[in-house]
């Protein structure tokens, strides 16, 4: 019905692809890109570091990978023995629900670790960099955990 002639796209394509500019820029963006990735990074490990000091453990836990999830499970009164579920996110489908289970409730016991109600726990699902930070960087106090203890620590 139609007929079109894609040479002379694939030959524009081809040459756009060939010359200097457009890997030039192609560089830029990804380097822009980048940049913005690693201040993002880095203002996120400084608010996480701020929320363990108010939590009352070593801000440098909270850069170690898996012992800084393990530590944040304590400061929001869970069992540090439930970082195992992120292992049954190797099963399909059960593994991903029970991993969303366990990232919503982790995200609403800190917020009530913090005395914030169920709207931030949206925003810690949602928009959870910039929560971290206002976690971090406000006024906000840890009041303990949602269990009684300041010990972080829940029986499962």
């Amino acid at each position: 019905m139609y007929d079109y002639d894609m040479s002379q796209y694939a030959r524009t394509l081809e040459e756009l692809e060939n010359s200097e500019g457009f890997w030039a820029a192609m560089g830029a963006a990804l380097g822009a890109y980048m940049v913005i990735i690693m201040v993002v990074a880095v203002v996120q490990i400084i608010a996480m570091w701020r929320i363990f000091t108010k939590a009352g453990e070593k801000g440098w836990k909270s850069i170690i990978p898996i012992y800084n999830v393990i530590t944040l499970f304590k400061i929001s009164g869970l069992s540090p023995w439930l970082i195992l579920v992120f292992l049954a996110g190797m099963i399909p489908i059960v593994g991903w629900i029970a991993i969303l289970v366990l990232t919503v409730y982790q995200a609403n016991c800190l917020a009530k670790s913090f005395g914030k109600d169920i709207g931030y726990t949206v925003g810690l699902l949602f928009l959870a960099p910039i929560f971290y930070m206002i976690l971090g960087f406000g006024n906000s106090e840890y009041v303990g955990t949602i269990y009684g203890s300041n010990s972080g620590t829940q029986t499962v």
